[in-house]
């Protein structure tokens, strides 16, 4: 999962002026229309033509991408029309698109139209929103390019029940795809705020993640993983990886609980210290430290018989999400560059391999399911204790302490300098200088990894672009 800081004033609750998404045009009907078919092909005329800081480059036809402004604008007013919801601000966007024709291309603005759009005051299950943005799109491009993306409201009842009580998450908007411009067509999950251009910082007042898609992937991922170590799996998890909707509604709970643990806790006094140079396994810890208090929270939930039988279950397949995302999918995605969610599913996997919760023998896998939880919880409580004693040790020593917790469990790699400790490494000098001795790839894969590497990389590529009626 993406780091997600969600940072900002809650935005007030209004929902009885809110149309009925039944009183909307149906999704396949919005994205069929001529107003959202002409705004997706304008942005993919203008995006090739786009800087990484989103003005035109230098050669661009300039006459002809005037052209495809004005398109996407009028596009813009005519969205505004099929969604009173969202009129403010996709008729500021068309403003904020001819601004940046008129001044001659430069880097866009769209500050206005960003600050109108307030999709976490609406989270009313179904409800459509078209946003068109120059922007990044994590896991995607880095560019800030112009990116359509056609998206519906995910907000079952009993999350906003949830939600309204003891996870208070206000800036929380779990969606689904409808449809979406080439920036997306990517393993980008997320619609942040935080990837527009803007000429300054807002309140950022939602954060949104397409569950859709983290279902989809998750369902085939795991149904191949299992299927290649011949895991059985419980009925409860084998019936998720047959049912989308069970899926992201266990996805929308993991994250909910998720996204609010960024900041609460006993957290070192800066816990992302996005400004400074970090080792990369520090961000590790804390996306696992999250997964970790959703997995504690859910088998609290689970056990509750306050609770109703929909959060109950739905609390016992998070616990199944988060384990087997985190080892089978996590673990072997992307580069080994400084791979921090890799790290994460790496280290579960060992903690419960030397636990022997988790066993591998006679080329099967197998798990002791009674012992999972308590071996789970028992890491996060490792952690938990690690950020606690944060705030008494200058900031290398909570490094090095980091370290030790992690290459506790994790072997380095034979070359590293951080393996050999602190008398190795040049902490008498500027922190960026111990940063440095870290290896990209500090904690290889296993073999048992590599292995399941070579035998996951199709499955794990064709998840590129899933949305949930891929699964």
């Amino acid at each position: 999962m993406i780091l997600l800081t969600l940072v900002g004033m809650t935005t007030s609750l209004d929902l009885q002026h809110l149309p009925s998404p039944a009183d909307l045009p149906r999704p396949d009907e919005l994205k069929a229309h001529p107003a959202w078919t002409a705004a997706k092909a304008a942005c993919t005329a203008i995006a090739p033509h786009q800087r990484k800081d989103g003005s035109l480059v230098e050669d661009a036809p300039r006459d002809e991408i005037a052209g495809h402004a004005e398109r996407l604008a009028a596009a813009l007013e005519d969205l505004a029309e099929l969604l009173p919801h969202d009129a403010d601000s996709l008729r500021l966007a068309a403003g904020d698109v001819r601004a940046w024709a008129a001044d001659g291309f430069g880097i866009p603005d769209f500050l206005d139209s960003l600050v109108a759009f307030a999709p976490a005051s609406q989270r009313v299950d179904g409800l459509v929103h078209a946003v068109v943005f120059p922007m990044y799109t994590q896991n995607g491009s880095t560019d800030r390019r112009f990116e359509a993306v056609l998206f519906q409201v995910m907000w079952p009842e009993f999350i906003g029940e949830l939600e309204a009580s003891e996870f208070s998450n206000p800036l929380f908007l779990p969606i689904r795809f409808i449809d979406f411009t080439a920036g997306y067509d990517t393993n980008s999950a997320v619609l942040f705020p935080e990837s527009v251009a803007t000429s300054s910082t807002p309140e950022f007042t939602w954060g949104a993640i397409f569950q859709d898609r983290e279902a989809a992937r998750y369902r085939r991922v795991v149904r191949k993983a299992a299927e290649i170590t011949a895991l059985r799996l419980p009925e409860e998890a084998e019936a998720m990886l047959e049912d989308q909707k069970l899926a992201e509604e266990a996805f929308i709970l993991w994250d909910l609980i998720h996204d609010r643990t960024h900041m609460r806790g006993e957290l070192p006094f800066d816990p992302f210290m996005i400004k400074q140079r970090m080792p990369y396994f520090l961000y590790g810890l804390e996306e696992l430290r999250c997964d970790l208090t959703a997995f504690r929270e859910c088998v609290r939930l689970a056990n509750d018989p306050k609770q109703s039988e929909t959060v109950r279950h739905r609390a016992r397949l998070v616990q199944y999400a988060v384990v087997f995302d985190r080892v089978f999918r996590f673990a072997v995605t992307g580069s080994r560059v400084r791979n921090y969610d890799g790290l994460g599913g790496q280290l579960l996997f060992a903690w419960l391999h030397q636990r022997r919760v988790l066993n591998w023998r006679d080329g099967t896998l197998d798990i002791d399911w009674s012992e999972l939880p308590a071996a789970v919880n028992a890491l996060g409580e490792e952690i938990e204790v690690l950020y606690w004693r944060s705030i008494d040790r200058p900031k290398v020593s909570h490094w090095l302490a980091a370290y030790e917790l992690v290459s506790g469990t994790l072997t380095p790699h034979p070359a590293s300098v951080w393996a050999k400790g602190p008398d190795a490494l040049p902490t008498t000098g500027k922190l960026g200088l111990v940063t440095d001795e870290l290896l990209d790839d500090e904690f290889p894969l296993s073999m048992f990894y590599e292995a399941l590497e070579k035998k996951m990389r199709e499955t794990v590529a064709s998840t590129a672009g899933i949305v949930g009626t891929d699964a």
